[in-house]
């Protein structure tokens, strides 16, 4: 399974997917999620967890793919 990080700005209404918590600080900030990089890496995501902060939502799951057949 392929992991997906799911970061939805609250503010800004936008939405964005990354494939791991650094991918995210290189497309964002610190400032626009509200939670320093360090944190989001402690902060124990699982799958289906959600870490919600002042200025995003973010949550981890998984990509659903199809089988080849």
């Amino acid at each position: 399974m392929t992991k997906v990080i799911h970061v939805h700005l609250i503010f800004e209404k936008k939405d964005y997917y990354f494939g791991s918590i650094s991918a995210i600080y290189t497309a964002l900030n610190e400032a626009q999620i509200g939670i320093k990089q360090s944190s989001l890496l402690h902060a124990g995501l699982y799958d289906g967890g959600v870490k919600a902060t002042h200025r995003a939502i973010i949550r981890q799951s998984h990509l659903i793919r199809s089988t080849q057949e």
